[in-house]
């Protein structure tokens, strides 16, 4: 048996150890727990670079918000946007790419990329869904403006370095899977210490005397009493346990995230990948400004105040349209552009340039609801005002989801009754011909003149032109051609017609005479030569889908003087 001393020794050796035991898991708690965040600070010896991209990645690298300090000479910009806008926009400019951190959390991954030594100012930029703005120093809270991955990009101006002070504050790992397993083991060792220091003060009975029976009886009591006082502390300890645990598994249950659903990162991907081109946001903005723009040109008949924000066929149309009124006052101003009330957007999810959206708006001036085509020609250039076009009276606009849909290739058919060239080239033939193959095959809605007051005009100049002979064209401008895929599996389809008014005496001698509005383009307005007019028209069809026994409908036109001369 072991005696009295030796068992005292070992209960406190037990006791001590279970309190430097405890002690440790407490302190992986208190004292000694892990800072809630860290900061990694970029190298200084970085090369310098005039544009800086933050990689997505780190957003999320150890989760909740991450907070940017940025410091610098001068003014600087911080602006957001998507991973492929950012690629897109820097393009072959170098640059600096900020990816991850060192193993040590202090410092971060800068990767450096040779390139184009400046790049034309961020600035301004339509790919950027936010920008924050700052001199000498920007303390920045990056959370993502929508679902889906976002990249964010530091520039000055694009000629000077962009700055180079940059460090990333992290949310910490406070995680010390060690502390509760240390507290419930020194715990245990200091309930074993005093069950032992317990069961040596005990003196035996009948020790030092007694017959042998008197003996053995003290001997059978004593190992009863020390069962009793060991089931004793086995039960304290089993419940300091227990409770230890209970308290341990509603800390993991808490910190462990529920686990990813199969196939979720795929899903992501999908979903980054069908993420509409401009978010609403984006798109009130840019429409702002092209109004703001379209307003400053109407207000002065000045077309250089269009350039920034209007290009293509309404720059022409809007540039005639000065010239004529400039010099005759009773034409008619081109629609206004307004923004203030937009009914509809539509908005490409197809990430590559040129890139096409749509906005269906009423304001002061629009007696009916005008359709704006705006056009993104590369990543470096910002959307711009291509047509507007009115819809027609008692036209329905076709459904559109608003959340992203595909644009498809003019001569695509693929589940279309028509692709958008047959559209376009039948709406051209059915305006030149009063007997054109499509006369059922499109139509206009109840109230919609379009079509039949084109025929009639032409038919009315053929009839009323003693002296000449008139011809009428209308040719597609391809180039001008969209198609954006409706949510009934038609297609709305967008684009330009060139319409072509000719006409020559029939007889030497004979005058043909022009309006005064083709005669501020023509410089005259009488001819016995022959004269050319030339309008542009702004279209918009819809296309059933495949299979579909419905025919093709008119839904916005609208039609400008664009050129006049005389043979």
């Amino acid at each position: 048996m072991i005696g009295v001393p030796l068992r005292l020794k070992t209960a406190v050796a037990l006791v001590l150890l279970g309190l430097l035991t405890l002690l440790a898991g407490i302190g992986q708690r208190t004292i000694w727990a892990p800072s809630e965040t860290f900061t990694a600070s970029a190298p200084a010896d970085a090369a310098e670079a005039p544009l800086t991209v933050i990689d997505q990645n780190l957003r999320t690298l150890h989760g909740g918000t991450v907070k940017i300090t940025i410091e610098g000479d001068g003014n600087f910009m911080l602006a957001a946007g998507r991973p492929d806008d950012v690629d897109a926009w820097v393009g072959q400019a170098a640059h600096n790419t900020i990816s991850g951190v060192s193993e040590d959390g202090k410092s971060l991954q800068v990767e450096h990329a040779d390139g184009e030594a400046t790049a034309p100012n961020p600035a301004g930029s339509d790919l950027w869904v936010s920008t924050e703005n700052a001199s000498g120093e920007l303390e920045y809270s990056w959370t993502p403006p929508a679902d889906g991955d976002w990249t964010l990009l530091l520039a000055s101006d694009g000629t000077k370095a962009a700055p180079a002070s940059v460090s990333m504050t992290f949310p910490n790992d406070t995680s010390t899977p060690w502390a509760i397993p240390l507290i419930v083991l020194g715990s245990l060792l200091i309930l074993g210490g005093i069950a032992l220091a317990l069961l040596s003060a005990r003196k035996p009975n009948g020790e030092g005397g007694g017959d042998g029976a008197g003996s053995g009886f003290a001997q059978r009591a004593r190992a009863k009493s020390e069962a009793r006082t060991a089931s004793r502390a086995s039960m304290v300890a089993a419940g300091i346990t227990a409770a230890v645990l209970a308290g341990t598994g509603t800390a993991a249950n808490a910190a462990t995230p529920a686990p990813e659903p199969s196939g979720s990162s795929s899903s992501a991907a999908q979903e980054e990948a069908a993420s509409p081109v401009l978010l609403d946001a984006q798109f009130r903005r840019i429409l702002e400004q092209v109004s703001s723009a379209a307003d400053a040109g109407d207000a002065a008949k000045d077309a250089a105040q269009l350039s920034e924000r209007v290009a293509g066929t309404e720059l022409e149309v809007r540039t005639q349209n000065y010239k004529i009124r400039s010099q005759v006052g009773s034409y008619e101003a081109r629609m206004p552009v307004r923004s203030t009330k937009l009914l509809t957007t539509v908005v490409t999810s197809d990430r590559d340039w040129p890139r096409s959206v749509l906005a269906v708006t009423q304001g002061d001036g629009n007696v009916v609801p005008q359709l704006l085509t705006l056009v993104q020609q590369s990543p470096r250039e910002n959307y711009k005002l291509m047509e507007t076009t009115p819809l027609q009276p008692g036209t329905t606009f076709p459904t559109i989801s608003r959340t992203g849909t595909d644009t498809l290739a003019a001569g695509d058919k693929t589940g279309l009754l028509y692709s958008g060239e047959e559209a376009l080239s039948g709406l051209a033939d059915r305006l030149t011909t009063p007997d054109s193959a499509f006369k059922d095959k499109l139509v206009e809605g109840e109230s919609s003149p379009y079509i039949a007051d084109t025929l009639s005009y032409q038919a009315e100049v053929v009839k009323a032109g003693e002296n000449g002979n008139f011809s009428f064209t209308h040719k597609v401008a391809p180039e001008s051609t969209v198609v954006f895929r409706t949510e009934d599996g038609g297609a709305l389809v967008l684009g330009r017609i060139n319409f072509s008014f000719e006409g020559t005496p029939k007889a030497a001698g004979d005058k043909l005479t022009i309006g005064d509005d083709a005669a501020a383009l023509a410089g005259g307005k009488e001819t016995t030569t022959g004269m050319v007019l030339s309008f542009a028209e702004s279209m918009a069809v819809y296309v059933p889908p495949a299979g579909s026994t419905d025919p093709m409908k008119l839904v916005a036109a609208t039609r400008g003087l664009v050129g006049a001369s005389f043979k």
